[in-house]
């Protein structure tokens, strides 16, 4: 679960991130990278934990690829980053899925569906994964 949530494209994401962790960010779990991940870098706690788990903000840029500047903080404050596939827990799939169909009947875990209708909107459908557009789990419905 989860306390809070930013839109880092809404919100000013210094200022909720000041709001919402005044003492700092023991985990992030990170799947937008970018200006982002270095607003975070610099509120972390030492033995702070960071998981890679992607960079959407970054997927569509047509100049270099943002890195991290205040990277030194990991340094600092004895932090850790690390990358993580979830392709690297296959072997743990059957287990997952058992556990995340019992969360989802019994409300513990909710998910919204982002719908798209028509095979002739698969294009868009498909831009929609890389851009962050979708809100939820993104579906194309072929037909009826």
């Amino acid at each position: 679960g989860f306390d809070k949530a930013i839109n880092y494209k809404t919100e000013n994401v210094n200022e909720k991130l000041k709001e919402y962790c005044p003492n700092g960010i023991d985990i992030y779990f990170d799947n937008v990278g970018g200006e982002l991940l270095d607003l975070v870098l610099i509120r972390i706690n030492r033995g702070a934990r960071i998981a890679i788990c992607g960079a959407i903000s970054q997927y569509n840029k047509t100049s270099p690829v943002y890195g991290p500047k205040n990277y030194l903080s990991l340094l600092v404050n004895r932090a850790r980053m690390e990358g993580f596939i979830v392709m690297d827990y296959r072997k743990r799939y059957p287990e997952a899925y058992k556990d995340i169909s019992k969360w989802i009947s019994n409300g513990k875990l909710k998910s919204k569906e982002d719908i798209v209708s028509g095979i002739e909107n698969f294009h868009n459908a498909f831009l929609k994964l890389f851009s962050g557009e979708n809100k939820g789990k993104l579906l194309l419905k072929v037909n009826d």
